[in-house]
């Protein structure tokens, strides 16, 4: 595979600690919901990732398959669940929104967005991700 891009970060105190891109762009603290500590949980920074890449690989298909949308908004919704076993997992719903085109054609762009976006590709097959169109 040919990277296009790497980014790395650092984490320090897990749940309960400090975490910052090694670059200096962005440094942030990090919490458990319900602590009251100010803070984001990973869970709230994964929906941010998975949404903004989602996203993209719906308007990036749009673009080279000359689809006239009018808009596309992804929202992820990350929650965070004990498993059978006593571990965690991660359960996945991707609300996307696409304006300028009927429901059957929507659908068929997300799915094909689904089977390229990295996010996808990474959760597929050990992570249910389920995924809900409106045409707008």
């Amino acid at each position: 595979m040919k990277i296009l891009f790497k980014a790395r970060a650092s984490a320090v105190g897990g749940r309960a600690g400090h975490a910052s891109l090694d670059d200096g762009s962005l440094s942030l603290d990090i919490a458990m919901p319900g602590t009251g500590r100010k803070g984001v949980s990973p869970e709230q920074l994964f929906a941010i990732g998975y949404a903004a890449c989602f996203d993209n690989a719906v308007l990036h298909l749009a673009r080279l398959k000359k689809i006239p949308l009018t808009s596309s908004k992804t929202s992820a919704e990350v929650g965070l669940g004990q498993t059978e076993g006593g571990g965690f997992a991660l359960d996945i719903d991707l609300y996307v929104e696409i304006g300028g085109l009927p429901l059957d054609q929507a659908e068929a762009l997300v799915a094909e967005a689904h089977k390229i976006c990295p996010y996808s590709n990474a959760t597929r097959g050990n992570i249910d991700v389920r995924l809900h169109v409106t045409a707008i």
